[in-house]
């Protein structure tokens, strides 16, 4: 029974159908798992079948355009074809190694030639029957499949050739190929396309139904290897959240014993503050006033200020408030009395501040909140502005709101951080800032307003084009009769508006060069005027600073004190910068720092420092440990150089002895200090000031110094005096 209008048997066309159903299937998995090697074997040998059953079961047909020639080309063609593919489909879905020859060899000698002999004879002869004779070949090469097959199967399963697994692949593969065996005999003998429809299907559909079985165990294995991984991660997942929730109480206990030790430790120290405080301001009152009792004053004030920071903070993320408002507060008042304390803070920093301060505004507040707002802001607005900027000050009340802002124009707040700053512990490194603190201003501002049940807005780039703007809104309060406003008292304002004192005119260029770079500029003042009795002494806020003046400010330091952590370039990556350069490597370096572990120690050593010194330190055991490095690198350089000119005399070691010896003496008779020695020697070997200045790391200005002081104590005018007068012979006593 033919397929209406085709010479297709409905045998081969219910063929067709079937297998394009399984090939979309196949195409589906393909899709869902890529990563299935089989599934393009599987693709590509359906799609194989079912051009072979549609050129087989159509062609030849008159009606259909092309000879009949061509026809039956493309008909036995696409026979030929589809058992090529089958041991490169055995070869590789069923990994059977024995078969590698029919398929890169094979195939090509014993089905492809055949099939062009085939054709050619057709082509020649016009006689179909006459060419069929010629598959005679293609049958007998089955049959040496088959026992290749055979060999490549027990070779796969070795010992288990016996198992159940290797009977059902065996008899599977052997009923696939005995369907293309029997194809040649079928066609010589013309049992019909039905007959071969059935045969040839039936074959390569019980290979595929092999592979699909196989599928379908390997799935069913991986999915209960799903299960069983899905129930222990959950099983993971409860131990894991349960070793989290106990290690996150074990963290949150922790925790709140530092913070109750913190606190505790905060709170025990206001009693030992208080009294230190009195007893100085008792000292300051009845003494005249000092320089060093200034800086005191000034470090305890500060000192004080951020404990008591500490406390309050704690005290508020308890849910706990320092301040009791049940007192109304005249804020235009508090404002303006704030603003005259801190003019003088203003002009040292030459910052201008303007105000427009609405008179008679009320808030039901504490008078210290109010006050302790108003100086956090305006102390602000005071450090981060520029010298020349500008700051200004409002407050103003409308119906039942009071606004007050504080605007400079200094640096501003990156987008990024507007909201972080009012983190504690938070800081913002600034190009111009230097200002050591803790970061609780704004956080502590913040707790306030929100206890007054207000709000607090920062506004910064790219909304005002420079500086920032802090905006506080509280509720006002319209004052009655019978309101008595509370009395206040401006607290003190400790602000840190240091400068880096000058260098004096008067320091001797000829003394020891000492580097110093340290951001806190107390400290950096503190440590020069102590150095700078006994040494050159320059400054430097930080790494990069540092840096510059070793480029652009000669001579080069004998030792650098650092401080480590700074901003823009701490003293670690200023260390790591200078050691890699051979123009400052030789350049010893102590650092000073708060850390205090073991690592950071380490690190600083391992970049090249000479020693690690912790604050807080004492500054005789800094004096001295100074004075020790330099020694050792003046004697260093000493030996250096003496065996640097005992190397060129070699060849007169005699006069090289008595004028090393006269030398000697006459240094210590004319009172040579050991640069002025180390400068004369070389001037007497005939080295230029800038060889001499290479030589002893000094600068050529310095060499100079040196050689003016020496003309100087010997009296001299030319270097043949000089040579005369020191390696001539014993002088004379002077």
């Amino acid at each position: 029974m033919l397929l209406p209008g085709t010479q297709m048997h409905i045998a081969t066309f219910l063929f067709v159908c079937i297998e394009i159903v399984i090939f979309f299937y196949i195409v589906i998995y393909r899709l869902a798992r890529p990563d299935d090697p089989m599934a393009y074997l599987n693709i590509f040998l359906i799609l194989l079948l079912i051009i072979y059953n549609v050129s087989g079961g159509l062609l030849p047909d008159a009606n259909l355009p092309g000879s009949y020639f061509v026809q039956t080309s493309i008909a036995y063609g696409t026979g030929f074809i589809t058992p090529c593919y089958f041991p490169y489909y055995v070869f590789h879905a069923f990994g059977l190694e024995k078969m590698k020859f029919h398929v890169y060899k094979g195939v090509y000698l014993f089905l492809i030639l055949p099939y062009i002999i085939f054709i050619t004879a057709f082509g020649l002869t016009g006689n179909l029957v006459f060419a069929k004779h010629f598959l005679i070949l293609p049958v007998a090469y089955a049959i040496w499949v088959i026992f290749s097959l055979n060999a490549s199967i027990r070779y796969k399963y070795g010992n288990q050739s016996t198992s159940s697994a290797f009977k059902e692949e065996a008899s599977i593969l052997f009923l696939s190929i005995a369907a293309w065996i029997g194809l040649p005999i079928i066609d010589y003998f013309n049992l019909g396309q039905s007959t071969e429809a059935v045969i040839t299907n039936v074959g390569f559909l019980l290979l595929l139904g092999l592979q699909v079985k196989r599928h379908i165990k390997v799935t069913r294995a991986e999915h209960q290897q799903l299960i069983a991984s899905e129930a222990r991660l959950l099983n993971w997942n409860s131990t894991l959240q349960h070793e989290v929730e106990k290690r996150t109480k074990q963290l949150e206990k922790l925790t709140e014993q530092r913070i109750n030790t913190f606190v505790n430790l905060a709170h025990e120290t206001k009693t030992p503050l208080t009294l230190i405080s009195n007893y100085l301001e008792e000292y300051l009152n009845t003494n005249k006033d000092s320089e060093e009792l200034s800086i005191v004053k000034r470090s305890f004030d500060k000192l004080s200020q951020d404990i008591g920071n500490l406390f309050d903070l704690e005290k508020f993320n308890k849910g706990f408030s320092i301040y009791n408002h049940d007192c109304i507060t005249n804020c235009s008042e508090i404002i303006s009395d704030s603003l005259i304390l801190f003019e003088k803070y203003a002009v040292k920093k030459k910052v201008e501040i303007s105000s427009s301060v609405q008179p008679d505004v009320y808030t039901q507040a504490n008078p210290l909140a109010i006050n302790r707002i108003v100086n956090n802001l305006v102390e602000n607005a005071i450090k981060y502005s520029f010298e020349g900027g500008k700051i200004d000050v409002f407050l103003q009340a409308s119906n039942d709101k009071l606004a007050f802002s504080v605007r400079d124009e200094g640096a501003g707040i990156p987008v990024g951080l507007q909201k972080k700053v009012f983190e504690p512990y938070f800081q913002i490194s600034t190009t111009k800032g230097n200002f050591q603190g803790m970061g609780l201003g704004l956080p502590i501002v913040k707790k306030v307003v929100e206890d007054l049940a207000g709000t607090i807005q920062l506004v910064s780039a790219p909304l005002i084009p420079q500086g920032t703007e802090v905006k506080v809104l509280l509720r006002r309060h319209l004052l009655k009769h019978e309101d008595t406003p509370a009395s206040h008292k401006v607290a003190n304002i400790n602000m840190d508006i240091d400068r880096i004192v000058p260098e004096p005119e008067d320091q001797e260029i000829t003394r020891p060069h000492v580097l110093i770079v340290e951001d806190n500029i107390s400290m950096a003042n503190y440590l020069q005027m102590k150095l700078r009795q006994h040494y050159h002494v320059r400054i430097a806020l930080n790494g990069n600073e540092a840096f510059k003046l070793l480029k652009e400010h000669p001579p080069l330091p004998d030792i650098i004190i650092s401080d480590v952590m700074m901003d823009k370039l701490d003293g670690f990556e200023f260390a790591k910068i200078i050691s890699n350069d051979k123009r400052y490597k030789h350049i010893p370096i102590v650092f000073l720092s708060a850390k205090s572990t073991k690592e950071d120690k380490l690190q600083g050593l391992k970049l090249g420092a000479i020693d690690f010194i912790r604050k807080p330190f004492s500054i005789y055991e800094l004096l001295q440990k100074i004075a020790s490095l330099l020694s050792v690198i003046s004697n260093q350089k000493k030996a250096l150089l003496n065996g640097t000119l005992a190397s060129t005399h070699e060849s007169n070691d005699s006069v090289a002895t008595n004028r090393s010896q006269f030398f000697e003496q006459n240094c210590e008779i004319y009172h040579l200090t050991l640069r002025e020695r180390d400068v004369a020697k070389l001037i007497c070997e005939g080295y230029k000031y800038k060889k001499i200045a290479d030589s002893l790391y000094i600068s050529e200005r310095t060499v100079t110094k040196h050689a003016q002081n020496i003309f100087e104590k010997l009296n001299i005018s030319s270097k043949i005096e000089l040579i005369n007068k020191l390696e001539g012979g014993p002088a004379l006593q002077v």
